[in-house]
């Protein structure tokens, strides 16, 4: 069975950091985190590819950083500076080719 557990969250004020991970039981082709805020739909992060590629949502540009150890299958972001509109459910999800595994979230909450 394909797991994905993530890790890391908590409450912190703003312009704190956190650093979220996300351990796979397996690899994957892409990676990525994705956050759901009470009431809003779930929405990108960023994205990283096995190459090393990475995407940003722009809201999140300049302050988030997205990498991976493939071999530990774990992803980790990095969030600095972050705002109390960074409060959500932060998911990760791996994808292999048509599939997509998603971990069970983990809560941010980020204090004015």
């Amino acid at each position: 069975q394909v797991q994905l557990v993530e890790s890391g969250g908590g409450l912190v004020q703003a312009g704190g950091s956190l650093t979220l991970s996300c351990t796979a039981s397996r690899s994957f082709n892409g990676m990525g985190w994705y956050r759901q805020a009470p009431g809003k739909q779930r929405e990108l992060v960023a994205l990283i590819t096995v190459g090393g590629m990475t995407n940003y949502a722009d809201s999140v540009k300049g302050r988030f950083t997205l990498s991976r150890d493939s071999g530990k299958n774990t992803m980790y972001l990095q969030m600095n500076s972050l705002k109390p509109e960074d409060t959500a459910v932060y998911f990760c999800n791996g994808v292999t080719g048509s599939r997509t595994y998603w971990g069970q979230g983990t809560q941010v909450t980020v204090s004015s």
